[in-house]
């Protein structure tokens, strides 16, 4: 499956395509895909789209598991003087 950026959208199609979405109960990427789908004239076949629906996530972590991942995420933004010497 390949990938596609699209750069300049005007900020009230941005909210339409959110609505959209939202209307519809499913993900930004999603949405539009099948629209895109709608205005060529291709069917979508929703079992090849892929599930990016991460909402079985949130909400799993425990206090100690945001904790511990603060102070990996604190850690790695350290810099080391000794690297950066000539």
């Amino acid at each position: 499956m390949s990938q596609l950026t699209v750069r300049g959208v005007p900020a009230d199609l941005d909210r339409r395509l959110r609505s959209e979405a939202k209307r519809r109960g499913l993900s930004l990427n999603r949405t539009v895909i099948r629209l895109l789908a709608e205005a060529t004239g291709q069917a979508t076949d929703t079992a090849k789209l892929p599930n990016l629906n991460y909402e079985q996530f949130i909400g799993s972590w425990t206090a100690e598991d945001v904790a511990e991942f603060d102070e990996h995420l604190r850690q790695t933004r350290q810099i080391d003087e000794e690297l950066w010497r000539e």
